[in-house]
């Protein structure tokens, strides 16, 4: 997978993104000179490279981990670790509270991507997890993102930005600023049929496998495996189509 090429030091840094079947595919992500002196934004790789980072999966919209807390009670006591340690490094995640699990999203707004503050809470907040018996869901995360075949994206994407008042996260991806959505990926094609739309599914390549296997199981079909193992494309009884992409292993 190679990466598109963006402008760098002349305005904000952004996420870059990836290219899937020789079209850019937003769910990877490059470094690049943040808008924040002295606050440089780092890749995915750089971020999964650090010691004990293991519980959290770097995207285009940040760094994800989902910790498996079994009860309410145990997921507020993690929440008010997570609040202590946001407080004193004066960054805050975006965390989101179930009955057995509490997710947490890392990513620093002033940079407009992934930098070392990210890296260091992530090491902590899963070090407090550890000490309260806690353990990361990992086979739990994924992202959705609703593709929109276009032969050009910048002609409709302010229609789309209107209409969901979703923002720009990169190039021709748009992002629930409050982590509710889905993603919205404006898929560059020549010559897209009409309305073209399809959903995509992205997450752990084992996790998709398995997925695959089941949909197949219960009546669905593989309609297009030209492009496996980088994505599959299965179909309902009806013909109705969702790409399964695992995430890229550079990303």
């Amino acid at each position: 997978m190679r990466a598109a090429t963006f402008p760098s030091s002349n305005g904000p840094a952004r996420a870059s993104v990836g290219v899937r079947g020789g079209l850019s595919h937003p769910l990877a992500m490059r470094g690049g000179s943040g808008i924040v002196e002295g606050m440089d934004t780092i890749t995915a790789a750089e971020f999964r490279a650090a010691a004990g980072v293991e519980d959290w999966r770097p995207r285009v919209t940040g760094a994800f981990a989902q910790f498996r807390t079994r009860d309410f009670a145990t997921g507020t006591t993690l929440f008010g670790e997570i609040s202590r340690l946001a407080e004193t490094a004066n960054h805050h995640p975006d965390v989101d509270i179930r009955y057995r699990t509490v997710r947490v999203r890392l990513f620093t707004h002033s940079a407009h991507g992934l930098t070392a503050k990210d890296v260091a809470l992530a090491q902590q907040i899963s070090a407090v997890a550890r000490d309260l018996g806690i353990e990361a869901q990992t086979d739990r995360m994924q992202d959705l993102m609703l593709a929109v075949a276009t032969a050009d994206p910048t002609a409709i994407i302010p229609f789309w930005k209107a209409a969901t008042g979703f923002d720009e996260v990169a190039e021709g991806v748009l992002y629930d600023a409050d982590g509710r959505g889905p993603l919205i990926w404006f898929q560059p094609v020549a010559s897209p049929l009409r309305g073209k739309s399809h959903l995509d599914v992205n997450g752990p390549r084992d996790l998709l496998e398995a997925r695959v296997e089941a949909a197949v199981a219960v009546g669905g079909s593989v309609a297009d495996a030209s492009n496996a193992p980088r994505w599959w494309t299965l179909a309902d009884a009806d013909g109705h189509k969702v790409d399964l992409a695992p995430w890229r292993s550079r990303s």
